[in-house]
C-alpha cells in the first residue's frame, strides 16, 4: 500500500464556548456565515419525541428548487440582479465536484463565486486566482464577482465583459439548486424560475426514537474535557456513532474492533434523534436555533441538546467566501451543543483544503 493512503488526511477542529446572552457571542455570525446546509442533525437526550414547537419550526423551513441546464450568466440579467441585491437568495450547481468540475455558487451576500478548471479559467477571460489548495502547478482557479458592485450595473464595461464572457466566450450551465430567504411573497422567484424546468423539493424529515443508550456526561463549563466532560473530539465521534446507529456497548463478537462510549458518561433511557437533509439557508438553522434556546429554558427538558450543521462536501466555499476543497473527506460542518443556562460550545470542522474556521 502506498504510504500516502495509509495516513489520515489532515483535519482542523475550531472549538468556542460562550454564552448565548453574552453581547459578543459570535454563535448568529457563525450561523449565517455557513451559507449552503444540506443537512441537519437534532438529538435531545430524555426526549420520547420531538417537541412540538421544534417540529413546527422544521416543517416550516422553505422550499427549494431544482432548475435544469440553467446557464450561469442569466444570473447577470437583470432581474436577477433585482432579486440578489436584496439579499437571501442562495444558489449552488448541482453534481459538480469541486475538485474536477467547474463550480458556481451564489452567496446571500451578492458574490458569484465559479471555482474553475484550468482550461476553462483560460478561455474565459476573467481576473481570477489560484486556488490556494494548489498542486505542483496551478490547476484550478477562483473567480469572483459582486454583482451588487456599481461596477455590474447593466450597460457598465464591466459588466458588458463578465455578460459576454460567461454568454460567448465560455457558455457555462448546470443545473442549480436555488432557495430564497424570506419567502418569495412578491412573485418575483416564481417569475424566473418560469424561465427554465424546475422542481420544487422540500426539505426531507426523518425522527427516530432512541431507548436505553449511554451518553457522556456534559458539563457547561468544561469544554475541552477533564475529569468532567469528554473532549471535543470524543463527543463528536460518539455523535457520529449515534447518527450511524453503531453500537457503543463495546461488546466483542465477531468484529476485530469495538467501540465505548467516552467517560464520563450515564444511561439514559430515551432520546430522539431528527435529521433534516436538503438545501436549508442559514436563516433557517438561526430560527431552529432560537427555538431549541427557548425549549431549554422550560423545565423538563433535557439538560443539553445537539444540533449538527453539514455543509456540502461540493461546495466552493465554507464560511463565507473562505474557498473549500475535498481532497479526501471535503469535511465542512459544525456542532451547537446548547445548555439549560444559555451557555453553548461550537464545534467547528473542515478537512485540509479548508482555511481555519472563523
Amino acid at each position: 500500500m502506498s504510504s500516502h493512503l495509509e495516513k489520515c488526511a489532515r483535519n482542523l477542529l475550531v472549538c468556542e464556548k460562550s454564552n448565548f446572552m453574552n453581547e459578543e457571542s459570535r454563535h448568529e455570525i457563525h450561523v449565517s456565515k455557513h451559507s449552503f446546509n444540506y443537512k441537519i442533525s437534532l438529538l435531545m437526550p430524555e426526549c420520547g419525541v420531538l417537541p412540538v414547537d421544534v417540529a413546527k419550526v422544521i416543517s416550516n423551513f422553505k422550499s427549494y428548487f431544482l432548475v435544469q441546464d440553467q446557464p450561469v450568466y442569466k444570473f447577470l440579467e437583470e432581474k436577477f440582479l433585482d432579486i440578489v441585491k436584496k439579499g437571501g437568495f442562495y444558489a449552488l450547481s448541482y453534481k459538480t465536484r469541486i475538485d474536477e468540475d467547474n463550480v458556481v455558487a451564489l452567496l446571500s451576500s451578492g458574490h458569484l463565486i465559479l471555482s474553475l478548471n484550468k482550461d476553462t479559467y483560460q478561455h474565459l477571460g476573467l481576473e481570477g486566482k489560484p486556488s490556494v489548495y494548489k498542486h505542483k502547478t496551478d490547476m484550478r482557479y477562483v473567480v469572483t464577482v459582486d454583482l451588487t458592485d456599481k461596477s455590474m450595473v447593466p450597460g457598465t464595461k464591466r459588466y458588458q465583459r463578465v455578460l459576454l464572457s460567461l454568454k460567448e466566450r465560455v457558455p457555462l450551465k448546470s443545473d442549480f439548486l436555488w432557495t430564497r430567504w424570506p419567502p418569495d411573497d412578491d412573485g418575483v422567484l416564481q417569475d424566473l424560475l418560469s424561465q427554465f424546468t424546475y422542481k420544487e423539493c422540500r426539505p426531507t424529515f426523518v425522527s427516530h426514537s432512541l431507548r436505553e443508550i449511554r451518553c457522556p456526561t456534559l458539563h457547561p463549563s468544561d469544554l475541552r474535557g477533564n475529569t468532567h466532560s469528554c473532549s471535543p473530539a470524543e463527543f463528536l465521534e460518539w455523535l457520529g456513532s449515534v447518527n450511524l446507529k453503531i453500537c457503543c456497548d463495546n461488546s466483542a463478537s465477531s468484529f476485530l474492533s469495538t467501540y465505548v462510549c467516552p467517560e464520563p458518561s450515564a444511561p439514559v433511557s430515551k432520546a430522539v434523534l431528527c435529521t433534516v437533509t436538503g438545501l436549508i439557508p442559514p436563516e433557517d438553522v438561526y430560527t431552529l436555533l432560537q427555538e431549541l434556546r427557548r425549549c431549554l429554558a422550560e423545565s423538563g427538558f433535557p439538560a443539553w441538546v445537539s444540533l449538527t450543521v453539514h455543509g456540502f462536501a461540493d461546495s466552493p466555499v465554507s464560511w463565507g467566501s473562505t474557498e473549500h476543497g475535498f481532497l479526501k473527506g471535503g469535511e465542512n460542518f459544525y456542532n451547537v451543543v446548547c445548555f439549560k443556562n444559555q451557555d453553548y460550545w461550537l464545534h467547528m470542522a473542515t478537512g485540509s483544503q479548508d482555511g481555519c474556521p472563523p
